[in-house]
């Protein structure tokens, strides 16, 4: 069921007002799903239904993606902000130390919010933050220029290109490994979520020093990579697994970037076994 939620987060110029779009559903132990930049929560409707049938699962639209509206002026896009951001909200929701698992940006997300004892595992899917300079600047070139094209693009002719398994390659490529899985509306939706998040240039350049160089010693780390993740080279996996050298490192075979709709029943049971 989607929702939404405000609640106050601190900063420099007195408590600000933050509201957040979620969608929550299922039972068991709460476990929380962040998205990459640009992204939605619906990123993660491939795996919502198997999730559920073991967890009570909390999809969110971070602060200016998706339908969550941008943060207000006295908020950064950092990762400090963004983390007390997230810890507000899981207290607003009466969540004690969710399991959390994200993808891309969602994973440093988790990963920072584990560095900070807030949740009980985490799962990070090609996460964020273990790439070289060259890396970080290749991905960051593609993201611009995805953005562009986006934002560019009449929503006519996205229509049309995503009713076609070319056309869903052509727009989806970067991110899935099998891109004409994904349905025309799907492809529609996050072509729109892409070119209309707010928060996603503050989010690149908040990005552009970032480094997780923390072991998260005594908790649940599951870092999982896709092998044909055009995005973030699965190399960084390995340097992942050197940061964190207690973290599961996992393969997804034939999963690119976003690797839930290329695979929802493997993604899905990576998920479940990091957060048992």
């Amino acid at each position: 069921m989607s929702a939404t939620v405000s609640f106050k987060v601190p900063s420099s110029h007195g408590p600000q007002p933050v509201t957040v779009s979620y969608a929550r559903v299922g039972k068991g132990d709460p476990l929380v799903l962040l998205h990459g930049i640009g992204h939605h929560r619906q990123a993660w409707d491939p795996v919502l239904d198997i999730l559920a049938t073991e967890r009570d699962v909390i999809a969110l639209d971070l602060p200016g993606f998706g339908a969550s509206p941008s943060l207000p002026d006295g908020l950064a896009y950092d990762l400090p902000t963004t983390n007390a951001v997230l810890g507000a909200l899981f207290e607003t929701l009466e969540l004690d130390r969710p399991h959390v698992a994200g993808n891309s940006l969602g994973g440093l997300l988790a990963l920072e919010l584990g560095r900070h004892k807030r949740v009980r595992s985490v799962t990070a899917l090609s996460p964020a933050g273990f790439w070289s300079e060259a890396e970080r600047r290749y991905a960051f070139g593609v993201l611009i220029a995805m953005r562009r094209i986006s934002r560019r693009m009449p929503l006519p002719l996205v229509e049309r290109l995503a009713r076609t398994a070319a056309g869903r390659t052509a727009l989806t490529s970067t991110i899935y490994a099998r891109p004409a899985r994904r349905s025309p509306e799907a492809v529609v939706a996050e072509t729109l979520a892409l070119a209309q998040a707010t928060g996603f240039d503050a989010t690149l350049r908040a990005g552009a020093t970032i480094r997780f160089t923390d072991d998260l010693a005594g908790l649940p780390v599951t870092v999982a990579w896709g092998a044909r993740d055009m995005l973030l080279v699965r190399r960084q996996g390995v340097r992942a697994k050197q940061v964190i050298p207690r973290a599961r490192l996992v393969r997804l075979p034939g999963c690119g970037h976003c690797p839930m709709n290329d695979d929802p029943a493997l993604v899905a049971r990576v998920i479940l076994d990091g957060s048992r």
